[in-house]
């Protein structure tokens, strides 16, 4: 897997479920994951990961992944949606439920994460991953799009309207952690993905200082206020056992 801060806590999470499960493959539900970006990663540590997305081409692609790095055996696709979940989670719940990307885009977030929640199994954790409205606002600043940045600070969805904005809301760490809460869970963690990467010129991301880059990355990334200009938002919650 890679080396950021995500990554680094999902491969704890993966390693404390190894435990609790004596050893046996942890498992995995990635709701939304269609094209394997989360799940191939997660399926070459071992893991069984069930992958539930309502596109067919996303998981096409997502076979394609998972062929090409040999862990086909390990990943079921399948085509669905939230409202759906209990249909596809493993007996006794999944040992971490993906929500990367997902909260976005849906009709109704609370109903969202409640199934999140039901799909895991007692102990186990749901990970967050979501749109940051402050880094929107930033970036449309910086690009000199001040009237964007204005809109978007102040709009209760943290977006542009529909002809022009390709997600339905964006949150804050608060945002999320409230979300989150909400549901049942208790929030282990709210860190950012990305807080320079998008920021810094090409060249820098690209070349020798590429390390350095990430080294700040990561720790940047649960240092308030630099995650929470982060271009996405983390965060682990836990399932009462």
């Amino acid at each position: 897997m890679r080396s950021d801060a995500v990554h680094r806590v999902l491969e704890e999470e993966i390693a404390e479920a190894r435990r609790r499960r004596d050893g046996r493959p942890p498992r995995v539900l990635d709701v939304g994951g269609g094209s394997g970006v989360w799940a191939v990663p997660l399926a070459s540590t071992g893991c069984e990961v069930t992958v539930v997305d309502p596109s067919p081409n996303a998981l096409a692609t997502l076979q394609r992944r998972a062929a090409d790095a040999g862990v086909a055996e390990l990943i079921t696709a399948l085509q669905g949606d939230t409202e759906a979940l209990h249909n596809y989670a493993p007996g006794g719940g999944a040992d971490l439920v993906l929500g990367h990307g997902l909260l976005e885009y849906v009709d109704d977030v609370a109903t969202s994460v409640s199934s999140l929640v039901a799909a895991a199994a007692p102990g186990g954790a749901v990970s967050v991953l979501v749109a940051n409205r402050y880094a929107a606002v930033l970036g449309r600043a910086l690009a000199g799009r001040v009237s964007d940045a204005l809109r978007l600070l102040h709009d209760p969805d943290g977006r542009l309207d529909g002809a022009t904005d390709t997600v339905l809301r964006r949150f804050d760490g608060e945002q999320l952690r409230q979300r989150m809460q909400e549901a049942g869970l208790t929030v282990e963690l709210v860190q950012g993905q990305d807080v320079f990467t998008d920021l810094v010129p090409g060249a820098v991301a690209d070349g020798g200082a590429a390390e350095t880059l990430a080294d700040l990355e990561r720790g940047s990334a649960g240092r308030a206020p630099l995650r929470d200009i982060a271009a996405r938002l983390h965060a682990i919650g836990r399932v009462p056992s």
